[in-house]
């Protein structure tokens, strides 16, 4: 965000049931000045909110799927249009909230602050899927190529999967026959899902978005950065990204710990530690924690 992410909190919190905010912390003196942070849950999913200025803008090339499901909540089409209806003012509509083949009930909505959300009413007797799945839109440069990427992210997290997959059929031009209409498959043992258009966009993956993962030890980080760094220059306080543009922040576990516990002067001193880094040392971090 800008400078909207504890608003932006605000607003999903009170949109979604079952969600909340959890912390929050402040970075000083960083490329974009004091950066504020919130951490928060959207139905049990973690999020993490930054106010780091307008460098990066949200668009639809990643958004966040809710699944509304009858058979866990019994309310779920009156929470899914009390979510629209809040999500819905000061923003965008990509798809009207309406009957597809896919859902009797479903829209997909870009909010005021840029952030792309799909609210659906499933199948109560298909596959149960959790509330929130980030969903990936392969456009432009990167079209066709979803299914690729979902194999190479299941080939490098533990307990991963892929799970249903259906393809674009013949005659449904500019989409390219066999190409992903839709897939989602599991890392880590989070659901995420892909799909591929053809469509011309003025969007694509950027670092707006950002996929965190959480490394107990150096060796895991490593292993990570190695793995899925591919843009050298993008590489920055963790931050990297992949061959097909989407971003990744591969965090020490313990990041966590000593920004929500530490002092001012503590969180200060690994700030301060972090910026300079591309790759995270942990080793720096807790010497910098120490003081």
């Amino acid at each position: 965000y800008d400078k909207e992410a504890g608003e932006a909190a605000s607003l999903y919190t009170s949109a979604f049931p079952h969600s909340s905010i959890t912390g929050g912390a402040t970075l000083h003196d960083t490329p974009s000045g004091d950066a504020p942070m919130v951490s928060f849950e959207v139905w049990g999913t973690p999020f993490m909110s930054i106010s780091a200025g307008p460098l990066f803008k949200f668009n639809p090339s990643i958004s966040f799927m809710v699944n509304f499901d009858p058979s866990q909540e019994k309310d779920a089409q009156t929470l899914l249009d009390e979510a629209w209806n809040k999500l819905v003012e000061g923003g965008q509509i990509l798809m009207p909230l309406d009957a597809y083949p896919f859902s009797p009930h479903f829209g997909w909505i870009q909010d005021k602050y840029g952030l792309t959300w799909q609210l659906m009413l499933t199948n109560p007797a298909g596959e149960w899927r959790p509330p929130v799945i980030p969903s990936l839109l392969f456009v432009g440069d990167v079209c066709g190529k979803a299914e690729e990427a979902a194999d190479f992210y299941i080939s490098l997290f533990p307990d991963s999967k892929r799970g249903t997959i259906s393809r674009w059929p013949q005659g449904t031009a500019p989409e390219q026959e066999g190409s992903i209409m839709f897939t989602d498959f599991m890392l880590a043992g989070k659901w995420f899902a892909a799909m591929d258009s053809a469509h011309q966009r003025d969007f694509a993956f950027n670092e707006a978005v950002s996929f965190m993962v959480n490394c107990a030890t150096q060796a895991e980080i490593d292993y990570y950065w190695d793995k899925l760094s591919a843009v050298p220059e993008a590489e920055q306080c963790g931050w990297l990204k992949d061959k097909y543009g989407v971003s990744w922040q591969i965090v020490p576990a313990a990041l966590g710990e000593m920004m929500s516990s530490g002092t001012p002067e503590q969180i200060d001193r690994v700030t301060q530690a972090f910026l300079p880094m591309k790759k995270f040392d942990i080793a720096k971090l807790q010497a910098a924690y120490a003081g």
